[in-house]
Formats: structure tokens, C-alpha cells, sequence
């Protein structure tokens, strides 16, 4: 038989957690609570919550506990709100920065419009779903109701996809964006198909209604072209390209680095650009220079300015910002600059910035830890952090987005 333990819960965790009171994170528990667990290692497996907080509510997906994509359905808005915001001073106070992040902004609107789903076949049946979480077990799936409505066939498809592909003896992850267009699937993790494989996929994509196909990046097959509404113009992601989790996400995290503008802004230079989202934002006001790593993602970035009317001057370059740092000469150049890297950060950008005279620092990041390191670089530097606003487009989960803007006290301002 196995032994339980009654332990009270002090606080959640950066992950979701309920932390007891000896230290033991506890899944699914929440703080104030006194629950029966079962040991594991250095955690608690729940096994029945004894006396509830005030705080739990019913979560409403019915693969909550088993799926790791989500890890506070259960807490009430309120205290929710409390832990996101929390998640960011936390960063912040960690890395020596003294300031109070703003009030959360809400921004999951009609749900999350990409998912990327794992396609497995543990008994030669393809499954399509999402990982427990701190495992490699799927949980299939038959919809995930975070999403917008528009991807609730996105588990039927990848299942499909499958087929010509092995069905799933090969690991396959599916990523399925909901366009303006239809839905858009990248395929990764079978490597090259041949032509045989290659034409069912493309009559897959017909009888699924897809708008694109695409193989690792490589199209297979266009039917319609694919573009998602950003204010006044459409993004053309490339295949597989990023974006950000929410349509309402974008709008928050763009009005945010709009608002951090003034009007003795005149050039910008928009890092880690994409597809350019705040690229197009910025250019109704001020030239700007994007600078973007991936070659295809630069090339809709050009497509969508040349598409769109009323922008100001829109240079672009590629350049890998991680190896190869816009300098703080170079940065000399502009009014604004806003960065928005990948998880990892922007470090050595960072270090670049905080050796400039730029007026304006706009970070924009979906990991508060890498971004209290660069802020504390461009502190470090001269930098004052006047404003810290968390984004909540990635509802339910132990993720935030985040938007901070500094500024230096004393500028020399060219003429």
C-alpha cells in the first residue's frame, strides 16, 4: 500500500505548483490548502485536497491535471491576476530592479490561434495531442478548448497528415495557425518525403480544406494565400513562422510599445523582427529598420510593407542578432529601439544597447527571467526601467509576456 502524507500549502510556484510548507511542490494544489499526497522524488503527487482554498474553482478543460500545457485552471481570476503579475517582480527583484509591474493585461480574446500538436502511434494507431507535463507521455487529444474555434479539427487533421507519413512511427509535431485564411499546418520532425508522399499530403491538404501545407518549412502546397489581420495590414507569415499566441496578445503587446513612442520620435529599429507585427505599427508614424534573422520571415516582412499603404520609410536587414549584435554605433542612428527576441533573450544585444545613446528602450519578452537579465544590463548601463506591463496571452499556463520601456535621464538628441 502506498503511504500518504497530509501537507499545508504555503504558496504557488513559478510553474503552478503549490509549494508546501517543507519545500515539496505539489500539482493541482492550491495555497492555504491542506492535501493528501503521495511522495515521488522531491515532489508530491495529489492524491486528495483535505480542506480547499477559497481560491479553487472548477477547471473547465477536461484534460487539466493530465495535459502540461495548463497549470492554473483551477485558480479563481482574482488571485491569478496576483500570481502573473507576481511571476514578473519576482524576475525583476531577482535581478536588483526596483519597480512594480503594471496591472495584468488580460489578452487570451477568442482563445490561442496556433497549437502545435505531437503525433504518436504507441500501439501502430496514430494519436495526436499534447505532452504531460515534465514527460514525454502524450495525452491525445480530441480538442483543446483554449484555441479558437477555428482549430477545434486541428487533433482530426494531424491525426490525417499522419498517414502518409508513417502514421506517427516517426515523432511528428503538427503546428496548425488559424489564418484569415483557413489553417495553416507546418509538419516537422519526418524529414524529406518523396514525390508519392509529397501528392498525397497535397490531396490531404485539399480534403481538409487547408490553406497551406507545408513539410519543415517547405511549401507543398498554397491554395489560398495565407495572411492574418495586424491593425491597418496583414502579416504573410512564412511556413512554420512565428507568431504571437493571440490575435488579442499582438494588439495588447503593439499598443504598448506604440504608446512608449513620442513625437520627437523619428526612426526606429524593430530587432527580431518576424513577420513584422510592430514593423507596420510603427511605420504609420516613423521610419523604421527591421532587422530579422530568418530569411523567410524577412521576405513576408518585405512583401507586407510593399502591400501596404500610408507607411513611412521601411528599411529591413537580415542579421543574426545573437551572433552578430546591432552595435552601439549603429544603434546610434535611431530615436526607439524595440527588441523582441525568442525565450533565450536578447544578451548580447543587450550588452550593445546599454553601450548607446538611444533616447527610447522598448523590450518586449515571453520569459520574464531573460528579460530582468537584459534589464539589468541596460540599467547597469544607464538605463532607468520607467514601466513594466505583463501580457496574459498565454492564459492558464505559468507563462507571461511582458512589455518594459526605458529611458536615459540625459540624452544627447541629434539635430
Amino acid at each position: 500500500m502506498v503511504e500518504t502524507d497530509t501537507v499545508t500549502i504555503r504558496r504557488l510556484g513559478a510553474r503552478g505548483d503549490g509549494i508546501a510548507e517543507d519545500g515539496t511542490p505539489v500539482s493541482g494544489a492550491l495555497p492555504g490548502e491542506r492535501v493528501a499526497i503521495t511522495r515521488a522524488g522531491s515532489r508530491g503527487d495529489l492524491v486528495a485536497v483535505e480542506e480547499p482554498s477559497l481560491d479553487r474553482v472548477a477547471p473547465f478543460c477536461p484534460y487539466f491535471g493530465r495535459c502540461g500545457g495548463c497549470a492554473a485552471q483551477h485558480l479563481a481570476p482574482g488571485p491569478y491576476a496576483a500570481w502573473k503579475r507576481g511571476l514578473v517582480a519576482q524576475a525583476l527583484s531577482q535581478a536588483g530592479i526596483d519597480i512594480e509591474p503594471e496591472p495584468l493585461v488580460l489578452a487570451h480574446g477568442a482563445g490561442r490561434r496556433r497549437i502545435t500538436l505531437h503525433v504518436r502511434a504507441p500501439q501502430g494507431r496514430a494519436e495526436a495531442g499534447l505532452m504531460e507535463a515534465r514527460s514525454h507521455a502524450l495525452v491525445a487529444i480530441d480538442r483543446c478548448p483554449i484555441t479558437v474555434p477555428a482549430l477545434a479539427p486541428a487533433p482530426e487533421i494531424a491525426r490525417a497528415l499522419s498517414a502518409p507519413l508513417g502514421h506517427g512511427r516517426k515523432a511528428l509535431d503538427v503546428a496548425v495557425t488559424a489564418t484569415g485564411s483557413g489553417l495553416d499546418v507546418d509538419i516537422r520532425g519526418h524529414g524529406p518525403a518523396p514525390d508519392g508522399v509529397r501528392a498525397a499530403l497535397v490531396r490531404l491538404a485539399g480534403e481538409h480544406d487547408l490553406a497551406r501545407l507545408s513539410l519543415h518549412g517547405d511549401t507543398l502546397v498554397e491554395r489560398r494565400p495565407v495572411r492574418l489581420t495586424s491593425g491597418e495590414a496583414d502579416l504573410l507569415p512564412p511556413p512554420g513562422g512565428f507568431l504571437q499566441a493571440t490575435e488579442a496578445g499582438e494588439r495588447a503587446l503593439t499598443a504598448e510599445v506604440l504608446a512608449a513612442m513620442d513625437r520627437r520620435t523619428r526612426r526606429v529599429a524593430d530587432l527580431f523582427a518576424g513577420c513584422g507585427p510592430f514593423t507596420l505599427a510603427l511605420a504609420r508614424a516613423h521610419e523604421v529598420h527591421a532587422v530579422e534573422g530568418e530569411a523567410a520571415a524577412l521576405a513576408g516582412l518585405d512583401r507586407a510593407v510593399r502591400a501596404t499603404a500610408g507607411l513611412r520609410r521601411v528599411t529591413h536587414e537580415r542579421r543574426d542578432l545573437f551572433r552578430r549584435p546591432l552595435l552601439a554605433h549603429e544603434l546610434n542612428a535611431f530615436d526607439a529601439v524595440v527588441f523582441d527576441p525568442p525565450r533565450a533573450g536578447a544578451q548580447a544585444q543587450a550588452k550593445q544597447l546599454a553601450e548607446s545613446k538611444v533616447p527610447r528602450v522598448v523590450g518586449v519578452a515571453c520569459d520574464a527571467g531573460t528579460f530582468a537579465r537584459d534589464a539589468a544590463t541596460l540599467v547597469a548601463g544607464g538605463y532607468r526601467l520607467e514601466r513594466v506591463t505583463p501580457v496574459d496571452q498565454f492564459a492558464h499556463s505559468a507563462h507571461v509576456e511582458l512589455v518594459g520601456v526605458f529611458g536615459r535621464e540625459t540624452v544627447r538628441r541629434r539635430r
